[in-house]
């Protein structure tokens, strides 16, 4: 059977924003869903299967739609466990999973000890429904499920299994599924989480993941372009789509992320214009994030959550974006006004020491996309107001560490190995977009210089995109490290007396390829 194909016509698609073109295909991509479920039930394809299909060793999708006809749940084995934190780390987690079919009445057990889950907490259901695309003949159901866990004591191990009617984590034949977590202590203590952005599916994706898991880190913090199942980035109709991706994608990080929380937020590539107006229905479906942020169901990738003297804000620089428009402005201003009361109420509690902020697209960088003038326009000026302590970037595929940065300039030069003092010096911003996705490198001429090859202050060529889109250049001192291999930070924070951010980055191998301190007041 012939598909039509729905697509907006590229003259339009470059003029419309997400919103527009999701209005411009929904009744179309309706009767497109309409057309290939009668042609496969005309043609008895659906006979004893539902859900997703099966993604192919290149990741590429062969999905059914959904059907009537059902799956023993005996049959059917949960895939991609994930953790995220609630609002507060010490007393709410949350778990969630994939199933390649629909299943009836999936729950977590859950216990302090794997051989006692006694505790059986309800989760819910989220079918997402992806419409046939262009170049993906079929449509693809994804089931979803995510069980909030409340009430949960601080600074303790919990044990936990996912399962369904017909599929019992704790009987014999599945306790190999059990699963382990543990909540923020009660009161402040040594602590190391990481980071990166540009993950994606790939052997160095998972290489890096192997390495990060030797940290032992408390949580992960992933600053955007998740999956790709979008390789083309702009937020568009028109983009290029692989549902099945997210299948693979969740399969490579389930070693990792079924103990440790992973807190994304959203890059150009998560816009997925197929499932929303803003293109977010897909990051609603399959993750469950603290819904501390300013509305959770409309920007699911901006909130807040504190952990043991460090606060974290997660925010959507699509929002702001000046180099890649296609969300910009979507939420009228109202995220960086919350941005401005999240950071005066955290800086005013006195348990904070630090506050760190990660989001995608770069403040301060000189690979590829450089850096990002809505970004630099909108939120810099209230990174100062509140003297923020780390801002952690992905989107150009490199390791770049500035020097601190004070009111555009360098404020204080932070050599590896150095301490700085954001109350004095100025922020320092960190491009960790060395996650699993192909490098990048830096402008013509520009060598590496990493630990083993530290250099003296120089000028670098870069430039920074302006709200007409243009690239204006410019030259910079504040580039202080740059790698271009896979990489990750690794951060050790310390609370007490002298509370210090110890920062690392990591090259895949392991090595340390910068480090430096940060210090209040010091």
């Amino acid at each position: 059977m012939d598909i039509p194909d729905f697509g907006i016509p590229e003259q339009l698609a470059g003029r419309m924003s997400m919103a527009e073109q999701h209005e411009y295909l929904r009744t179309k991509l309706s009767r497109r869903r309409t057309l290939v479920t009668a042609g496969m039930v005309a043609g008895g394809l659906l006979t004893g299967c539902s859900g997703s299909g099966t993604v192919t060793a290149n990741g590429s999708a062969s999905p059914t739609p959904a059907a009537t006809a059902r799956v023993a749940g005996s049959a059917v084995t949960p895939f991609g466990r994930h953790l995220a934190f609630g609002a507060d780390p010490k007393t709410k987690m949350r778990i969630s999973w994939q199933v390649p079919f629909a299943v009836k009445k999936p729950y977590v057990r859950i216990g302090t000890r794997p051989e006692e889950l006694s505790r059986k907490i309800d989760a819910e259901v989220r079918d997402l429904h992806t419409p046939g695309l262009t170049g993906v003949r079929l449509a693809v159901e994804q089931y979803y499920l995510h069980a909030a866990l409340d009430g949960l004591k601080p600074g303790t191990t919990y044990y936990y299994g996912v399962g369904h009617d017909g599929f019992d984590p704790a009987s014999p034949q599945h306790r190999s599924t059990i699963g382990s977590f543990r909540t923020a202590p009660a009161r402040p203590e040594k602590f190391t989480f990481t980071a990166f952005g540009d993950q994606g599916v790939s052997p160095a994706a998972a290489a890096n993941d192997h390495v990060l898991l030797r940290q032992k880190p408390a949580f992960h913090l992933h600053a955007g372009d998740i999956c790709y199942a979008d390789p083309t980035g702009q937020g568009k109709k028109s983009d290029s789509y692989d549902a099945g991706f997210w299948d693979l994608f969740l399969k490579q990080n389930e070693s990792v992320a079924k103990s440790v929380p992973w807190m994304v937020t959203t890059g150009n590539h998560d816009m997925e214009a197929w499932y929303s107006p803003d293109g977010y229905g897909g990051q609603l479906a399959r993750w469950s994030l603290p819904d501390s942020g300013f509305d959770p169901h409309k920007a699911p990738g901006v909130y807040a959550f504190t952990y043991g003297n460090v606060a974290f804000v997660a925010l959507d620089a699509n929002d702001v974006s000046y180099e890649i428009p296609a969300n910009r402005g979507y939420t009228d201003g109202k995220q960086t006004k919350w941005l401005d009361r999240t950071l005066g109420r955290l800086r005013a509690t006195r348990e904070v020491d630090f506050v760190v902020v990660f989001f995608h697209h770069c403040a301060y960088s000189t690979s590829s996309h450089a850096s990002d003038g809505g970004v630099r326009a909108e939120w810099l000026p209230l990174f100062a107001k509140h003297q923020v302590d780390l801002v952690i970037n992905g989107h150009n595929h490199v390791y770049e560490r500035t020097d601190a940065i004070k009111a555009g300039e360098v404020g204080r030069p932070v050599p590896v190995g150095a301490s700085t003092d954001p109350t004095r010096d100025g922020i320092v911003y960190v491009t960790a977009g060395g996650g699993g996705k192909d490098l990048y490198s830096f402008p013509s001429g520009v060598k590496d210089s990493y630990e083993g090859h530290v250099r003296h202050r120089e000028s670098v060529p870069s430039f920074h995109w302006t709200k007409s889109r243009q690239m204006k250049a410019e030259s910079v001192e504040w580039s202080r490290v740059r790698y271009t291999g896979f990489s990750f930070l690794s951060v050790e924070a310390e609370a007490g007396t002298t509370p210090k951010l110890k920062v690392s980055a990591l090259a895949q191998s392991g090595e340390r390829i910068d480090h430096f301190e940060v210090r209040r007041g010091a």
